[in-house]
């Protein structure tokens, strides 16, 4: 230990003094010494494991082979001992065939003990072991060498007197050589006990050396090393107290040193920076303000106890607050009976950004004697600890979005009407000439002729949709809300399928979770969803396949899903599946686009929600909730 602490202040001060260690090299010569002790306790240690890996080697190599050789020897025996035995009962071929079939193994086992001889007096006992065998063998040959085994041979007593004696001395000579070679691998495991005993105590004693010599030496140059350390702690603290005329002594040339002279520059300079003026961070400030005010969407801030900390213009005008108007003011103030101040507040007790549909984030102020509609959305604002320290509240114009979406409904809805007319004449036509001038046409025109017949009802499918959502989405779709059974709107629409189920091999399940209470629904509404959610299923599932309605209640609403085990829907999808004549590319079976977008809308209505969860090749469920019933 002297010899290393003498050469680590030679190492500090080489060349006669003028070029001090640094700090990477102090630490690296630290780790150098520890790093030597470890490879010393490594190399001893894998010398003790080699001398025992040598040990537990004689055991397992040397001896095991034999004494499994021999168990197997002795089990083929007394199975050929059995066929001869056999043979005396009377059933010859059987005790041939055993005793024929064991004769290999024993054979082939004596083979593995003969090549493995490695005991003094094993030598003899595989010797005698291959003599009696070969003249038990030969008695089993005279005894099977009759044409014919009768009981008077059976009567003779042969077996007592000539092939049990040669059975039993194979047998206790085969025991013999498993017995010595499991006294030799007892003999080995007790000498590798004591060296595994060696191994121990030796390694233990030198890593406790090792140790003890590292952590001397560690301390020492942790001692050196932490110290001005040490000295850079208290001055941060006077620097945080605002002492910014601390300064650190320099008493090193190494790294350590440096920073000390770094570390005294930037006392300086923020004591400096201290003393100067604010113009800047005022100028900042009215720079974020300018853009605040430039923003044509409405932004209010909220504190967390809903209180108004800042406003930009557009905010103010929508909402008909004057510029003095600030302080004091609430959300419920500016926006009372909507559902955005719930969303704040909900925001402020969970730190979380609320989730809400797009549908539902939508509110109408008063403008006049009009109204506008605003897209909103809630954005938490969090502190250096990520601690809530406010909410900011975006509001944005989408009246004219609106006003385009109803005449977009109204001209889809006219334009629907006016074809539905003249579709169902066209209909009307092609299905006489189907059904009376079909015979007398050629195989091309009837095929043209189907063709339309097809296409004319799939336009037929695809105004009635139209006209269909446009209703809801206007509002005028009439509901018809009564209490009803979850199971009886699933034992409906198996009927309905129940047929096409069968057709195509595919079967339709249902299981609830407990006993769901009733919802609030219009039952034909709703039949018609889980009708549509199911024939979209019925297309993509293979033959063989399976369809599973489900549900449960989760609060105050009750879950129903439907779920297949098809294609998936690919993930790029799922967001947009429920929009208008979306369809997945390279799934399109036929339908019109417009069935989901219909089932949401009917959902919705009901004043429920509805989702798809879905991995490519795994199958997909629609989900979707409706309201308990209150009885």
């Amino acid at each position: 230990m002297a010899r290393l602490l003498l050469l680590y202040r030679l190492r500090m001060y080489s060349t006669g003094g003028l070029v001090p260690m640094t700090l990477k090299k102090k630490i690296l010569f630290g780790y150098g010494v520890a790093f030597v002790l470890m490879g010393v306790v490594v190399v001893w240690a894998v010398i003790n494991l080699v001398s025992l890996g040598q040990a537990t080697d004689a055991i397992l190599s040397e001896n095991y082979r034999s004494i499994l050789a021999a168990e197997n020897m002795v089990d083929a025996l007394e199975r050929q001992d059995s066929g001869i035995l056999l043979i005396y009962l009377g059933d010859a071929e059987n005790g041939i065939a055993q005793f024929r079939e064991n004769e290999a193994v024993f054979l082939e086992w004596f083979a593995r003990a003969k090549d493995n001889i490695t005991i003094q007096g094993e030598t003899m006992l595989v010797r005698s072991i291959e003599t009696d065998y070969a003249t038990y063998r030969k008695q089993f040959s005279v005894l099977t060498d009759f044409r014919e085994i009768t009981d008077t041979t059976l009567r003779t007593g042969g077996y007592q007197k000539t092939i049990y004696p040669l059975f039993a001395k194979v047998r206790e000579a085969c025991i013999r050589l498993r017995n010595i070679n499991e006294e030799t691998m007892y003999a080995a495991s007790v000498r590798a006990g004591n060296v595994s005993r060696r191994a121990i105590w030796s390694t233990v004693l030198v890593a406790a050396s090792a140790l003890s010599i590292a952590l001397i030496f560690s301390l020492f140059l942790a001692e050196r090393i932490v110290r001005p350390i040490r000295r850079f702690m208290a001055a941060s603290r006077k620097i945080s107290s605002g002492d910014y005329a601390v300064q650190i002594p320099i008493e090193t040339r190494d790294e350590l040193g440096r920073l000390a002279g770094e570390f005294n520059q930037m006392a300086s300079q923020i004591g400096r920076y201290h003393e100067m003026n604010i113009e800047q961070i005022i100028a900042e400030k009215n720079k974020s303000e300018a853009i605040l005010s430039s923003i044509e969407d409405g932004l209010v801030v909220f504190d967390t106890r809903l209180r108004i900390t800042g406003i930009n213009p557009a905010a103010r005008r929508l909402l008909g607050l004057a510029f003095s108007e600030k302080s004091q003011t609430c959300c419920q103030d500016i926006l009372p009976g909507s559902i955005v101040c719930d969303l704040i507040s909900t925001a402020v007790e969970t730190g979380e950004q609320p989730d809400v549909p797009d549908e539902k984030r939508i509110i109408v102020l008063p403008d006049g004697e009009k109204s506008r509609h605003y897209l909103f959305s809630v954005t938490a604002i969090r502190g250096r600890d990520s601690s809530l320290s406010g909410i900011v509240l975006l509001l944005r114009d989408v009246t004219r979005l609106k006003e385009v979406e109803r005449l977009k409904t109204e001209f889809v809805m006219a334009a629907s009407h006016e074809l539905r007319t003249p579709l169902t004449s066209l209909s009307m036509s092609v299905d006489l000439l189907l059904e009376h001038a079909a015979q007398k046409l050629s195989e091309n025109d009837r095929g043209l002729l189907q063709a339309a017949h097809e296409e004319v009802h799939r336009m037929k499918a695809l105004v009635n949709d139209l006209l269909d959502l446009s209703k809801i989405e206007a509002g005028r779709i009439d509901l018809e809300f009564e209490s009803v059974p979850v199971l009886t709107l699933f034992d409906h629409v198996k009927v309905i399928f129940k047929s096409q189920m069968e057709m195509n091999a595919v079967s339709l399940t249902s299981e609830t979770a407990g006993d769901p209470p009733n919802v609030r629904a219009d039952a034909n509404k709703i039949t018609w969803v889980l009708t549509n959610l199911i024939s979209n299923a019925l297309r993509y599932v293979p033959k063989g396949g399976n369809i599973n309605l489900m549900a449960h209640r989760i609060g105050s609403h009750v879950h129903l899903s439907v779920r297949d085990d098809g294609p998936g829907i690919p993930f790029e999808y799922q967001s947009r599946i429920f929009q208008k004549f979306v369809q997945v590319k390279g799934q399109e079976a036929g339908g019109t686009g417009l069935g989901l977008a219909i089932c949401k809308e009917i959902v919705r209505a009901h004043g429920g929600g509805i989702w798809v969860e879905s991995s490519p090749g795994q199958g997909s469920s629609f989900i979707f909730t409706l309201p308990v019933a209150e009885y």
